[in-house]
């Protein structure tokens, strides 16, 4: 059921060609337990099945972890799953693919997710701002929910990190305005 199930999730990822199994080995009871599961992929066509750590890339791996907790999430019941910036390595299309997963898993549990990423932020139902600032020598972080205006703006400074021009307002806007349209996933 796992290997199938994870399998799936990788097809949603932009991730079609993969395949993956777990390997379970006997071993002697001990504080880590009995039996020794290795996690064996493939990304692409062609390439044999490997240990997981000496497979995938970056954005593979990030596609692939967002995989498991969703399988894990659903066959555990867990209500709340937190993402800590699950688009490590991926941008344009798989970042899309990607927020559109996050998306399709808030139907059924509440997730928390930090990212970095127009595509990802921008199918959020709810959009908080992080800030970190130094004080008398120490680290504060804050926690802001945005109002309409402000997500737009904020997603537009994620894009270009730097001046928001009307153009970058526009495509924040435009983004906003398609994730919306997606939100019967």
């Amino acid at each position: 059921v796992l290997e199938k199930s994870v399998v799936s999730e990788l097809k949603d990822l932009n991730l079609e060609k993969a395949v993956f199994k777990t390997d379970f080995e006997k071993g002697k009871d001990s504080e880590k337990g009995f039996d020794k599961v290795t996690f064996l992929i493939s990304m692409n066509p062609g390439q044999p099945l490997r240990e997981l750590s000496k497979v995938a890339s970056g954005g593979e791996l990030s596609r692939l972890m967002l995989g498991l907790k969703t399988v894990f999430a659903s066959l555990q019941g867990t209500e709340l799953v937190i993402f800590d910036e699950i688009d490590t390595g991926i941008s344009g299309y798989a970042a899309d693919k990607v927020g559109t997963q996050l998306k399709r898993v808030s139907r059924n549990r509440q997730v928390i997710c930090v990212t970095h990423l127009a595509q990802i932020a921008a199918m959020a139902d709810n959009h908080l701002l992080i800030e970190k600032e130094e004080r008398s020598g120490r680290t504060f972080t804050e926690v802001s929910p945005l109002e309409p205006e402000e997500r737009i703006n904020e997603i537009a400074r994620i894009m270009s990190g730097s001046e928001i021009t009307e153009n970058l307002y526009n495509s924040a806007k435009e983004l906003l305005d398609r994730s919306n349209k997606n939100d019967n996933l």
